[in-house]
């Protein structure tokens, strides 16, 4: 199947705030900024890497006319978590929708996984999860309204050699945002979370083998990887007034075989 056409906006997140971690670099999160902006919000993102941090508010406003705030975080220490949140606030006034995106992945077997690399991938793929949440929720349910979307995972549901720590904390996610969302939903924030089975980005290109990035193309039913806006756009529903009665979901971004 060919890949279809940009979408062109629809003004779904007009007057809206929105905040996207990890979001430098030609990944998800980048793609899920720019979308956000084009949708009609005033967006803040935030990413490890100050440069590259840059560079990606710099591509966003020539691509959309208008620049997104920035704020350099992170996600694995509470206080620049902490500062990333008040900075949002400051910034935007108030923050209507906060995208957790920042994720590490790797490849090692259980028996050869040391310590380190086990907690590194949990640490960033999924306590970040939490440590965002934690931070941010607290302001959305005083204003008793506001929506997170997650960045889950297909390997939170299916196995894949390699991928124990990985898949674990995906599946981490996704218990997160079920029990969170319940916790949430009394004060009018919804929490839910997308599933990407492989977006095509030049990093995944960089640090994949061209044969896995073939077999695993090759399972998917459209016979190609999703873009990164299409996984974006699934956000962008999620983050958005149509899914209103939606909470504690985990919407799979992927055309595998059944």
């Amino acid at each position: 199947m060919s890949i279809p056409a940009y979408p062109e906006p629809r003004n779904l997140l007009k007057d809206k705030t929105v905040v996207v971690t990890a979001a430098a670099g030609t990944g998800i999160g980048f793609s899920a900024a720019k979308r956000a902006a084009e949708e009609g919000a005033k967006v803040l993102i935030s990413d490890f890497h100050e440069r590259r941090l840059g560079e990606a508010a710099d591509r966003i406003a020539d691509e959309v006319g208008e620049r997104p705030f920035t704020c350099v975080c992170d996600v694995t220490n509470q206080d620049h978590v902490d500062g990333l949140r008040n900075a949002a606030i400051r910034e935007l006034g108030h923050v209507d929708v906060l995208i957790n995106n920042a994720g590490l992945g790797g490849e090692a077997p259980v028996v050869d996984m040391t310590d380190e690399q086990w907690h590194r991938v949990v640490d960033v793929t999924m306590t970040s999860v939490f440590r965002m949440t934690r931070a941010f929720l607290p302001h959305m349910q005083e204003r008793k309204s506001g929506a997170i979307v997650n960045n889950a995972s297909v390997l939170g549901w299916r196995a894949q050699k390699g991928q124990a720590h990985y898949a674990a904390a995906k599946a981490g996610v996704m218990a997160f945002t079920r029990c969170s969302a319940v916790e949430a939903a009394e004060f009018g924030v919804r929490i839910n979370a997308v599933a990407p089975s492989i977006a095509m980005h030049a990093f995944l290109a960089k640090v994949t083998t061209d044969e896995l990035l073939a077999e695993l193309s090759a399972k998917e039913a459209f016979g190609r990887p999703a873009e990164v806006w299409e996984v974006a756009n699934v956000m962008m529903f999620l983050a958005s007034d149509l899914s209103s009665y939606m909470t504690g979901e985990i919407l799979s971004v992927s055309s595998q075989r059944a």
